[in-house]
């Protein structure tokens, strides 16, 4: 008989948490959001001067705002017929997180391989040291 497995509520805010991360690794993953971002780094700007330096229609262009606003990247305001864009650089420190645990993962992967390289070419060494040389004559073999 199969039975529906319910989460834990650890593994629904893990779930929560890694949404959002994909959200902004989605949003990022785009040459022109990622330019939005760098814009937004000097700055707020209006969604005019924004798309001005990208050939594509604004409808298109605002689907790239909404992305960015979905993942939290981004916020924005509309004053009057101006909807304003700012950065939301706290949307990142998920990512940055991220980038932390996974450099510790392989930080310490890469001291274990040293330490076994080490270990291999110790024993290589000793066994080297054991083995009799082979420009020493055997027995039996001198012509």
């Amino acid at each position: 008989m199969l039975t529906r497995l319910t989460k834990s509520p650890i593994v629904s805010f893990m779930d929560n948490q890694l949404t959002r991360l994909d959200q902004v690794f989605a949003a990022l993953a785009d040459p022109t959001r990622r330019a939005i971002v760098m814009r937004l780094c000097a700055g707020e700007a209006s969604v005019g001067e924004l798309a001005d330096p990208f050939d594509m229609a604004l409808p298109s262009f605002m689907k790239h705002i909404r992305v960015l606003e979905t993942s939290g990247l981004l916020m924005s305001e509309k004053s009057g017929r101006v909807r304003t864009c700012r950065l939301s650089p706290d949307a990142l420190l998920g990512a940055e997180d991220w980038f932390q645990r996974q450099r510790a993962i392989w930080e310490a992967r890469l001291d274990r391989f040293e330490a076994y390289v080490m270990k291999l070419k110790k024993e290589k060494e000793r066994a080297a040291v054991k083995r009799p040389s082979r420009t020493t004559k055997r027995k039996g073999s001198e012509r």
